[in-house]
């Protein structure tokens, strides 16, 4: 596999009274119209995060926003955005959004589209949280009965990583809960030239 240039990533802040974001800003030579595209996907992201924390009336209430790059190699990125606000109440709520491109489409892809047509991911990816939970001892609110056909999840090399929100399987302490799963564990299933298919090519 030829050398791809990694994407360009340059950090924007912004601040409001009690708030402070930043987010990452995404340049790609030669490839412009999908870069725009990508970083209009995150500044929207941004802003329903914004909008999901609620309002800042509480005179304690503050909120960053901030984001980690998780892959942005082989034409593909991958990255979470988070927001922590505290609007009032014990403590104070995190939430998460990830986004993943390849960089010559420059449109978010769905889980879905890590797969091929008609493949039962969602069973798959199911089972395999499953024994994740059982073999790490994971609480849940709720006996696990599978994914949502639309989970979160990013790419992290070779490794696809499901994660679920804060309170939406598991108690508050837990956090975010992460499952790492293997290429190498959905190779029969995965579409060849889809996020997880270009990460597999080793040449």
């Amino acid at each position: 596999m030829p050398f791809v240039q990694p994407a360009g990533i340059h950090t924007s802040r912004v601040t409001r009274p009690k708030t402070e974001l930043f987010y990452p800003v995404v340049t790609l030579p030669g490839e412009e119209e999908a870069a725009a595209s990508m970083n209009a996907s995150i500044r929207s992201s941004v802003r329903m995060l914004v909008e999901d924390q609620g309002s800042l009336d509480d005179p304690r209430s503050e909120m960053d926003g901030f984001y980690e790059i998780k892959n942005n190699q082989k034409g593909v990125l991958s990255l979470s955005l988070f927001n922590y606000a505290y609007t009032g109440g014990a403590h104070g709520l995190t939430l998460q959004r990830s986004l993943t491109f390849l960089n010559t489409e420059g449109k978010p892809v769905p889980l879905s589209g890590l797969f091929k047509r008609n493949a039962d991911y969602k069973t798959r990816l199911s089972e395999l949280v499953a024994q994740q939970i059982k073999q790490r001892g994971i609480e849940t609110l709720q006996p696990f009965t599978g994914i949502r056909p639309d989970q979160d999840y990013y790419i992290a090399d070779l490794t696809l990583v499901i994660w679920f929100s804060i309170y939406e399987i598991t108690p508050y302490v837990y956090g975010f809960p992460y499952f790492p799963i293997s290429v190498y564990d959905l190779g029969d299933m995965i579409k060849q030239d889809g996020p997880l298919g270009v990460m597999e090519v080793n040449q």
